[in-house]
């Protein structure tokens, strides 16, 4: 197991000083997966206001009614929470993946994990740095997709209230609190995905075995919310829940399904992260 050198023997040493968020964060930033990941969802709602352009207006309903996309070019608001909807189910999930569970597995596969616990860094601060950047980096990607949509949306489509697929709208002054909300939630469950991802982070020195994992098991959790033989057993899976969102955007705003949903993600990730940290305690360090 890596030796540290003990507080008491090192003058001045601030146990709390020690890999602050600051650096952490910088660190992050400067990553090209970083870069990457930002350019792809500022790129999306470019992407998807070209392809309306080429493709003409989106009509028709799907298999199950309309949806938010027959109203994508009705405002900026229906834009972005069109950005939303088609990101929500897959693309959402893999900035938080990438973020969460490159973090330590990142640090092991350079072979500087032990040399941040030599500093001494105690392991518990440097996972909490670690997570606190993580999440914030996830949530910053959820924030910007929409935010960059509403934006491109509204320059291509003008400024309006926010039409529903169903006949009706929402008020204008209604709209941005509404996909606010509709974002809060979206980051509220994925925090399932980013415990798992974060807590295999800790379990391998593979990156990419880290961040595949969280990926592949939420795709599996979507296989098996699909099985409809499974009634209500389906509850217990946060991906039956990932388009609770749209409650957010109707007339009434209905809050049963996000909350059922923020409570099956939330309780996931608290065992997950809880598991994270006990084991990286006392797991051995030698990469």
């Amino acid at each position: 197991m890596t030796s540290t050198v003990l507080p008491e023997t090192a003058p001045g040493y601030r146990a709390r000083h020690t890999l602050p968020l600051r650096v952490e964060a910088r660190r992050q930033w400067k990553r090209r997966r970083t870069l990457v990941m930002g350019a792809v969802l500022v790129a999306l709602p470019f992407i998807l206001v070209a392809a309306f352009a080429v493709g003409g207006t989106p009509s028709g309903s799907g298999r199950n009614g309309p949806t938010l996309m027959d109203t994508a070019t009705a405002s900026g608001a229906n834009f972005a929470a069109t950005c939303l909807f088609v990101s929500a189910g897959f693309l959402l999930v893999v900035p938080v993946a990438l973020f969460c569970g490159d973090t330590v597995a990142s640090e092991a596969s350079w072979s500087s994990l032990r040399y941040l616990l030599a500093a001494p860094v105690p392991r518990a601060r440097l996972l909490r740095s670690k997570l606190t950047v993580a999440l914030g980096f996830s949530l910053a990607a959820m924030v910007v997709m929409p935010v960059v949509a509403l934006a491109v949306g509204t320059a291509a489509y003008g400024w309006g209230p926010l039409a529903l697929p169903t006949g009706g709208s929402l008020a204008t002054a209604d709209t941005v609190p509404r996909l606010a909300l509709a974002v809060a939630f979206v980051f509220v469950s994925q925090l399932v995905t980013a415990a798992l991802a974060f807590w295999l982070s800790t379990k391998t020195d593979a990156p990419l075995g880290a961040v595949g994992g969280a990926v592949g098991l939420t795709i599996v959790g979507n296989v098996l919310d699909a099985v409809t033989a499974l009634g209500s057993w389906r509850d217990f899976l946060p991906a039956h829940w990932q388009f609770a969102w749209a409650d957010a955007l109707q007339p009434q705003l209905e809050w049963g399904g996000m909350l059922r949903g923020s409570a099956v993600s939330v309780a996931y990730a608290l065992v997950l992260f809880a598991l994270a940290f006990r084991g990286f305690a006392r797991k051995d360090i030698v990469s």
